[in-house]
């Protein structure tokens, strides 16, 4: 008889019937995280146009929730790519301001994809915030549900929370340069077959980090409803890939939000060894420097 695998951290996800029974609980702030990228195909140096999703929270949101810029509120403006993490205490402010406070439970939730949430939570996780929950299926199958939408804007009152930062989360290129030949880190790549493959150099020069595998993030949830495939369906992607929990897993991606999915996705499977290539491969391929890898 197998034991029965379980989420490790089961408060870390919520479903909408819970969430639709607790809208109205003053210790919890909702966030929508929705960002859109329009990829573009003529500048490796600019792979796609972040957009806001201001605009469709402004036509329809859940009830009670406020709106997270990830590129304005939570990035380095002076960064040359897109989603890069700022100092550790400037961030642990854009937060407070934001209304995130330790007296709360936060909700994290997108319309196009776990992986914003995700990478809000990580972010959370790094300056110490840990009553964080990702909505499984986000806005989406909040909709299919037949749950309450409002157009009415929330702004959250600012807040407070003990910064503890987590400076081992998010990792540099040099941390990459250093792990490539050891044999227990493995470097998983976020993104597509065709991107990891070398047929689309989305990024700049086509490839991979070498050594790395691929488990493109879209195959870790539900093509219909966003919704995380079943744990065992998990456990057993990782498995086949030869992933194990003794290992230092490193995860990157184009710019640091799908490999946050899939970084998620490990530490509620048990994984403790986990990083976050911050930048990805926004940096790596750009940099004629670094060794590209590709079928």
């Amino acid at each position: 008889m197998t034991n029965k695998i379980e989420w490790k951290y089961p408060n870390a996800i919520v479903d909408c019937k819970w969430l639709s029974k607790n809208l109205n609980d003053d210790n919890i702030r909702i966030y929508d995280c929705t960002t859109y990228l329009n990829y573009k195909d003529d500048d490796p140096t600019l792979p796609y146009l972040v957009e806001s999703g201001r605009k469709q929270y402004e036509i329809s949101h859940i009830p009670n929730s406020s709106y997270i810029d990830i590129q304005s509120d939570l990035s380095d403006k002076d960064s040359p790519y897109r989603f890069t993490m700022p100092k550790l205490r400037t961030l642990s402010e854009n937060f407070k301001r934001l209304g995130i406070g330790e007296n709360f439970h936060i909700i994290l939730y997108s319309r196009n994809g776990s992986q914003w949430s995700a990478r809000v939570w990580w972010m959370l996780r790094s300056v110490g915030v840990d009553n964080v929950s990702i909505l499984d299926g986000g806005f989406n199958e909040w909709v299919r549900n037949g749950l309450p939408t409002t157009n009415e804007i929330t702004f959250f009152s600012t807040s407070n929370f003990t910064f503890k930062p987590r400076d081992d989360i998010f990792v540099s290129k040099e941390i990459i340069i250093k792990t490539l030949e050891d044999k227990n880190t493995k470097i998983l790549n976020s993104l597509t077959e065709d991107i990891h493959s070398g047929q689309n150099p989305r990024y700049g020069r086509p490839g991979r980090i070498p050594n790395s595998i691929n488990i493109p993030f879209h195959k870790l949830v539900d093509a219909k409803t966003g919704k995380f495939l079943h744990i065992e369906e998990l456990f057993k992607i990782f498995q086949l890939n030869n992933i194990k929990h003794e290992n230092d897993i490193i995860n990157y991606c184009g710019g640091g939000i799908a490999a946050s999915l899939e970084a998620f996705i490990l530490y509620q499977l048990g994984f403790e060894n986990i990083t976050i290539y911050d930048n990805s491969l926004s940096e790596w391929a750009t940099d004629e420097t670094l060794p590209m890898e590709k079928d």
